[in-house]
């Protein structure tokens, strides 16, 4: 969502990057340039002027370290910066110490905020709770429907009946009382656009539900549109804070940067992709981190900690150490990647990858074809490719849909990268030690 904003800070700091030092005028130069990336983000007018403005005093009334480049002392203010309109700290959700916990979602139809409501449960039974998911969204055809459903996927309690909104919320806070559930979620009705009837149903519930928690529920794709809901809803109930939704997708991410200055709130949670799993408690300072190019190593590890499989990780590990990493091994661990989602957004969270690889197209169709070929060999040909004759290629070719030719690509390849592991090292101790002992012989050859 931020690739064109990041791209163009990072512009900024390359220009910078050939000065000795900075000018009243390069330091307008490149606010210009700021407030221009800012504006092209669709963020809000008064926040940009806001943003600009602090980078401005900070910039003039600061002493640039020694240790700082020009360019890395401003990029040091503008990550300051975006953590400040960020939020600042990370969201920190608390528990009642009477159970349950009420969590209220609120905002418009199509915002996600039903499967949102989904997600947040799915990630609050990982952290160790009991959540139950209340359907008080009477309105929206087959939404009670949807929600049941995604209880089902996330493995957690479900309650909704056909009465009245304000009821359902009441009705289910007493039964997950009754079931000893220690967190209800109330996903409530949208429209397509603010009105009095919506709002007034929203006050109505939460009166009756006392929520711990009021969450707005943004669709990241709506731009400035996001401001106005933001607005209307801090003023009809009592916001605790917000959730972002698609922030996988391709708009230009200017909610996510103006939301926290309309509320007052911080953003508790961002959900990034389709599936369940796809949702984590916001952290300003790591999405700073990624508009800037730097990556998010932390998001990274938790990621591959919830979804990849410790002991097939470990496995893929130890067999490369010794260098016995067949293509068995290797499917093994690209369907674990695949779990960690697009590759694009891998490489987003890594730190140092240039730009010109972070904007590189990842066809994941390649990916499924790779999968398919080496799912169409045997268990025997995946651990020893070699035994693979032309007749046995053109048997995989036909099995996962491909030519022999893509199926002797893919095993040239492999074999290149087994000839690499080893040059860098990765390999059996006894093959390491011979290969040495080897070039100690030489050595001593040539002496004499």
């Amino acid at each position: 969502m931020f690739d064109n904003l990041s791209a163009r800070l990072e512009g900024v700091a390359t220009k910078l990057k050939r000065k000795g030092r900075l000018s009243a005028a390069d330091i307008e130069a490149a606010l210009r340039e700021i407030r221009a990336a800012l504006l092209e983000a669709d963020v809000n007018l008064e926040v940009v002027r806001r943003f600009t403005d602090n980078i401005r005093e900070a910039a003039i009334g600061s002493t640039v370290s020694r240790a700082l480049t020009p360019a890395q002392h401003i990029i040091k203010l503008v990550d300051s910066e975006l953590r400040s309109t960020l939020g600042g700290d990370s969201f920190r959700l608390t528990f009642a110490s009477t159970p349950p916990t009420v969590i209220m979602l609120v905002g418009l139809q199509g915002s996600g905020k039903t499967t949102a409501a989904g997600k947040l449960a799915l990630w609050l039974r990982r952290q160790g709770r009991h959540p139950m998911l209340v359907g008080a969204d009477l309105a929206r055809p087959a939404a009670v429907e949807q929600l049941r459903i995604l209880a089902e996927t996330a493995q957690v309690d479900f309650f909704s009946e056909s009465s009245d909104p304000v009821s359902v919320a009441r009705e289910g806070i007493a039964r997950a009382r009754s079931l000893g559930r220690d967190v209800v979620i109330i996903d409530t009705a949208g429209r397509l656009a603010v009105d009095s009837e919506l709002m007034e149903e929203m006050r109505r519930i939460e009166a009756a539900a006392k929520p711990s928690y009021t969450f707005l529920v943004i669709d990241a794709m709506i731009g400035q549109d996001a401001l106005a809901t933001a607005g209307a809803f801090s003023e009809a109930v009592g916001l605790s804070g917000t959730i972002l939704t698609k922030l996988d997708g391709d708009a230009r991410g200017g909610a996510a940067l103006s939301v926290v200055a309309v509320t007052g709130k911080k953003i508790a949670f961002s959900s990034i992709g389709e599936k369940l799993e796809d949702f984590d408690a916001f952290h300003p300072d790591r999405m700073a981190n990624r508009i800037l190019g730097m990556g998010d190593v932390l998001s990274l590890i938790e990621k591959a900690e919830r979804q990849m499989d410790k002991h097939v990780a470990e496995k893929g590990a130890q067999k490369l150490a010794q260098g016995k990493f067949d293509l068995e091994d290797f499917l093994e661990q690209m369907q674990q990647v695949k779990r960690m989602g697009p590759l694009k957004g891998i490489m987003s969270m890594l730190p140092g990858v240039p730009r010109e690889l972070r904007d590189v197209d990842i066809d994941e169709r390649e990916l499924a074809r790779t999968e398919a070929i080496i799912s169409s060999m045997t268990r025997e040909e995946r651990r020893n490719p070699a035994i693979i004759d032309p007749s046995r290629r053109q048997r995989i070719a036909a099995g996962s849909g491909s030519t022999s030719m893509a199926v002797s690509n893919l095993l040239k390849q492999f074999k290149e990268m087994q000839k690499m592991m080893r040059q860098m090292g990765v390999g059996p101790p006894s093959a390491t030690k011979r290969s040495a002992s080897s070039r100690s012989a030489k050595k001593k050859g040539k002496r004499r």
